[in-house]
């Protein structure tokens, strides 16, 4: 017996809802791009350069202690926070004065205040500021030509309105993400990057799975009017699409509780991005094609050009 947690044959309003979909994804970009330029990222050691150690203490840390003792050492600008559970702890130095040498005596320095109060040094990391530039400038080149692939392939596969609707619902996705980012401090490292470009891809092939879907109804229901049409697309395709991210869910869930510290981050904007992906695959991408006025006719020349059949003038769709 075949599993079904989506009823079949559901008969959601996707379209009719833009009204609220659109005030609402205009509220999260404005709100990103806002904290984005307002705030900034919080850039981790990857990008921003300087020296991170990750300790585990006997029992739960004294933040207050800890942050006397490095205070004291007298390298810059420190941060120490709880990380995690109440006995991990991160410490940040901002990048000494010097080579590798000096980051390497400011390390041993640490060490050597932090004396007893350490059980266990779980990472210990060092970045300079030229090398934290380039990946600054390697990870958006990364994202950008990521994306124009992404939106070439749409462009060959599919009529000029599905391309822009994939554009719009790809960007409000990547913005969005880094929005969340910019507005909850979380930390920004390479691992985000991944997650982000993982997003990208997840996003538009949801997107490809429901515009394929709108195709086949524009060829087999020539009548039906383009709302219902484009909703009864979203519908055929909401088991697929639910299950899809349910279960994708699951399995970062897992990851954020269980991963450690190191993928949490990772974690965290995968959960956001799997989210934002599946709203923006039925609440905005399908919609956003009404806006554009997407026509049989269009739809017909293209298929006359690849050769295919548009016979079929079924006027209502069925049950089945």
């Amino acid at each position: 017996m075949r599993l079904s947690i989506v009823p079949a044959n559901t008969n959601f309003d996707f379209v009719g809802r833009r009204r609220l979909a659109y005030p609402l994804s205009a509220l999260l970009l404005i709100l990103s791009i806002g904290a984005f330029f307002y705030q900034g990222l919080n850039f981790g050691i990857d990008f921003r350069g300087g020296i991170l150690l990750e300790i585990k203490t006997e029992g739960p840390a004294d933040v207050v202690q800890l942050r006397r003792t490095v205070g004291a050492l007298e390298l810059g600008e420190v941060q120490v926070q709880e990380f995690g559970a109440p006995d991990d702890v991160l410490i940040r130095v901002q990048q000494q004065d010097g080579a590798e040498a000096e980051q390497l005596l400011a390390i041993n320095t640490l060490k050597n205040a932090l004396g007893n109060q350490v059980a266990e040094y779980r990472r210990t990391e060092f970045v300079g500021p030229t090398v934290g530039a380039e990946l600054i400038s390697s990870a958006i080149w990364a994202v950008l030509l990521a994306i124009g692939a992404i939106l070439i392939y749409i462009w060959f596969r599919f009529e000029w309105q599905f391309g822009v609707g994939a554009i719009i619902a790809l960007t409000h996705d990547v913005l969005t993400t880094i929005g969340v980012f910019a507005i909850t401090q979380l930390e920004f490292n390479l691992a985000t990057v991944a997650a982000i470009l993982t997003i990208a891809g997840y996003s538009i092939n949801d997107t490809v799975v429901i515009y394929d879907r709108v195709r086949e109804e524009l060829r087999r229901y020539k009548k039906l009017d383009m709302s219902a049409l484009l909703n009864l697309a979203a519908n055929r395709t909401l088991s697929r699409t639910f299950m899809t991210s349910v279960t994708t869910l699951i399995a970062l869930v897992a990851l954020a509780i269980f991963g450690g510290t190191i993928i949490r981050d990772f974690a965290l904007a995968m959960i956001w991005g799997v989210i934002i992906g599946t709203y923006s695959s039925v609440f905005i991408a399908v919609p956003v094609l009404l806006a554009l006025n997407l026509s049989r006719e269009s739809l017909s020349a293209g298929l006359d050009d690849r050769g295919e059949s548009t016979k079929d003038t079924a006027d209502t769709p069925s049950n089945t």
